[in-house]
């Protein structure tokens, strides 16, 4: 606590910003950023003392600002601003409680990853190779990313073909004979999704030489060069250097070659439900109960739009 000449400052924000300056010692920057916000506060009161302000009057602000446009994150930082001075408020004058404590930004909008251009992923695909076996085995892995637009996880937990047997059952598979994978998405759901003709001649090119690989375990599609299943990290990893190697001028991971599988269909067909579908996602998963859309519609829909599908009869 501090004495009684500090219990009651006439400009509450004057007094906090001056101490913020000689005692804290912020720089001219953060001054200037404190000064600011906490305006933005006064103007709020509309003078009414600052110690009366409650929850709703913040809250209201929230929405405004919101509306107006201001960004999560610079709602979060003069949130951060406003609790801070009152907490600082609160040990010189009376107040019930500090109404910025139980007031949140809203939620940062999650904010998808950037697709390649159609040329930029063309490069990636048609990168030249080393024509080593792990050279043919990335490879496949770039080309099913792109054509299938499969989640890293559902890639790495492919199959080469179905297994039932001795307790053991796939999760995802690759069907060649029927130019399809079908694979385990969120929630546990199951789909299957058309590969492309592409996709197809590098899966094949890996599989003549992938019984190199084989050590204890024969089932997984992609194997390291230990013969396990390969992890998630290597196959992000191959993939990211790949990339640089082709001089592809962003950061490319699996999720960016599955945006970029979605947009590019989507651009060529202009169905969003069938890209849905072939993403996996549950609200067309929950949808697709109540109408016809099926794997063959799917198909047709990928066949038409994909850069690198195969033009089926």
């Amino acid at each position: 606590m501090t004495d009684a000449a500090d219990n009651a400052p006439g400009d509450p924000i004057a007094a906090y910003l001056a101490m913020l300056e000689h005692e804290r010692r912020l720089s001219e920057h953060t001054l200037r950023g404190y000064t600011y916000e906490l305006g933005e506060l006064r103007a709020i009161a509309k003078g009414r003392p600052l110690e009366t302000l409650v929850a709703a009057d913040i809250r209201g602000a929230v929405v405004r600002a919101h509306a107006a446009g201001l960004s999560s994150r610079s709602i979060a930082h003069r949130l951060s601003a406003w609790r801070a001075f009152y907490r600082w408020l609160a040990e010189r004058v009376p107040m019930p409680a500090n109404p910025v404590a139980t007031v949140r930004a809203p939620k940062r909008e999650k904010t998808l990853p950037k697709a390649l251009s159609v040329d930029d992923a063309m490069t990636l695909m048609d990168a030249p190779q080393a024509g080593t076996p792990e050279a043919l085995r990335d490879h496949a892995i770039l080309e099913l990313f792109y054509s299938s637009g499969l989640r890293l996880a559902e890639l790495v937990g492919l199959d080469v073909q179905f297994v039932e047997k001795d307790g053991y059952r796939s999760a995802g598979w690759l069907d060649l004979a029927h130019e399809e994978v079908t694979v385990l998405g969120k929630g546990g759901r199951r789909r299957s999704v058309p590969v492309g003709r592409k996709a197809i001649d590098a899966l094949r090119a890996w599989i003549e030489v992938r019984d190199q690989f084989i050590r204890l375990d024969p089932h997984p599609l992609f194997l390291s060069v230990r013969g396990n299943r390969m992890s998630p990290g290597v196959v992000r990893e191959r993939v990211k250097r790949i990339a640089l190697m082709a001089g592809i001028p962003t950061n490319v991971h699996p999720h960016v070659l599955r945006h970029s599988f979605a947009t590019h269909v989507l651009q060529s067909s202009g169905d969003l439900r069938a890209v849905q579908e072939l993403l996996g996602h549950a609200s067309i998963t929950a949808t697709q109960v109540y109408t016809s859309l099926d794997f063959q519609h799917l198909a047709r829909v990928y066949d038409s739009a994909h850069p690198r599908a195969k033009k089926r009869d």
